[in-house]
């Protein structure tokens, strides 16, 4: 959630967009002039906005814009940020898995998560991305058939089946189902974090043909909000 009162949007540096602070990321320069990425929007100092996606990211950090948006060309990146933006997060997500399963709000195993998806309000189906297809279809189905009017449980596919057995304590872990709940919610929304990022399939972050354009500052260089 935004810090009181923080603006709810911001404009993107490579895109010119406006957007939500939730379908952005912020960048900071830390204090050896290395960027970092501050996913939690609190780190001091001025910050860089970029759409939340890992193309825009990528493109961001190709196009040189990071050291013109904060005014110092000593700024530092090292390596990957998009690939390290992408760790974050998913580090973030298998985080709210775990905090999810302590809370009771997270059921693994196949016959558990058949039961669940046939009688509790399961709003994830967390299916390991290398686990059988046999498996995976069937409670796909029963999911399908259960919830599809409603559009309320989504299919979960981007953690390997180690991922699962770190976040939730036990081992050979495929199948897992999210229950309603703060704390499954909240494992819900950081997943949905990650397959954004990933995926870039709501975005145009290159081109910026979503979003209100932000205003710029007469030399074609997008206003930077911190």
């Amino acid at each position: 959630m935004p810090r009181r009162n923080e603006p709810l949007e911001r404009s993107c540096a490579l895109t010119r967009n406006v957007r939500p602070v939730e379908e952005m990321i912020r960048f900071v320069a830390g204090p050896d002039g290395v960027l970092v990425p501050d996913l939690k929007r609190r780190l001091p100092g001025r910050g860089v906005w970029i759409t939340a996606s890992r193309d825009a990211v990528a493109a961001a950090q190709k196009k040189k814009v990071f050291p013109r948006a904060l005014k110092d060309g000593s700024v530092r990146i090292e390596g990957d940020l998009a690939g390290q933006v992408d760790t974050l997060l998913e580090r973030s997500a298998l985080n709210a898995v775990s905090l999810a399963r302590k809370a009771g709000e997270v059921l693994a195993g196949f016959s558990k998560v058949e039961a669940a998806l046939r009688g509790q309000e399961v709003i994830g189906l967390v299916q390991a991305r290398d686990g059988g297809d046999d498996g995976a279809r069937k409670l796909a189905a029963i999911a399908r058939a259960r919830f599809a009017d409603a559009g309320t449980c989504r299919m979960i596919g981007c953690f390997t089946s180690t991922q699962l057995d770190l976040a939730l304590g036990r081992s050979n872990v495929i199948h897992a189902a999210l229950l309603a709940g703060r704390a499954g919610e909240n494992a819900l929304v950081r997943i949905e974090e990650l397959e954004r990022f990933r995926s870039g399939s709501d975005n145009d972050p290159v081109s910026g043909t979503h979003g209100v354009p932000a205003a710029n500052d007469g030399a074609g260089n997008a206003v930077i909000q911190d």
